[in-house]
């Protein structure tokens, strides 16, 4: 084979790597999401680096700002940290494994749950799609699975149930 053949099988090998490398990597996109205000707060970083590999069992996905996370394709499981901190509230709180959420049912008929850990700075907040036609999952189970990463942003305060504010 003369260098010039050799040249020119080098440059078409090089260009069908490259295409079949982009027609792989665009198969796979990242979630587009904005971060939190406080996505930056050094938290949030030991939080994002014990995100599970899987939540709800749907796979983990690259999103494409700091400090969030999403699983399940479509996006089942949307993960921010850094939103702001919740004062106290009336709405709902869940106490599952050692941490405390509290739950925003406003888009419930859309099967849309949102819940912001409460007692910890920075806070963390967790969107789940509940509809089981179109991937959705158990909010228990994804806030359960997410339990361990949580846990690197330390409790400061918990939930009060009524009888203990009225003792």
């Amino acid at each position: 084979m003369s260098p010039r053949t050799a040249l020119r099988s080098l440059a078409r090998t090089t260009v069908l790597i490259a295409l079949a490398t982009t027609l792989l990597t665009g198969c796979v996109q990242a979630v587009p999401l904005e971060p939190a205000d406080n996505a930056n707060d050094p938290a949030c970083a030991d939080v994002t680096v014990r995100l599970p590999d899987t939540v709800a069992d749907k796979p983990k996905r690259e999103t494409t700002a700091q400090a969030t996370g999403a699983w399940g394709d479509p996006a089942a499981v949307l993960l921010h940290c850094g939103v702001a901190v919740p004062g106290p509230t009336t709405d709902a709180c869940i106490a599952l494994n050692g941490v405390d959420w509290i739950a925003d049912e406003t888009e419930a008929a859309n099967n849309t749950y949102r819940y912001t850990t409460f007692g910890r700075d920075p806070a963390i907040e967790v969107v789940i799609n509940a509809d089981a036609e179109t991937g959705g999952v158990s909010g228990t189970t994804a806030l359960i699975d997410l339990t361990s990463a949580v846990e690197a942003i330390p409790a400061t305060s918990a939930c009060l149930a009524p009888g203990d504010v009225l003792e």
